[in-house]
């Protein structure tokens, strides 16, 4: 597991808590119940230890699948919106 979402409930931000920055940076799919692809994230080369996600304030509240990427590794989880 190379990263961490802190919450696990947001409302219009994701903080992603990496475990080892790395030179290949992040990329981040957040997909809705039904499969679809709601929104995507970049983050270039990084060596803080944290990425922010902003701007998820317009989705509607339920569950969503949060994908990530980091390099070779990939780890899936379950992340909720709230008011």
């Amino acid at each position: 597991m190379f990263a961490k979402v802190k919450p696990q409930v947001f409302i219009d931000t994701l903080t992603l808590e990496l475990s080892t920055p790395e030179k290949t940076g992040i990329k981040a799919l957040l997909r809705d119940e039904s499969g679809i692809v709601c929104r995507r994230m970049e983050a270039a080369t990084t060596t803080h230890r944290s990425v922010t996600w902003n701007g998820l304030n317009d989705l509607p509240y339920g569950i969503y699948t949060l994908e990530l990427q980091q390099g070779e590794d990939e780890m899936k989880m379950r992340i909720i919106k709230r008011v």
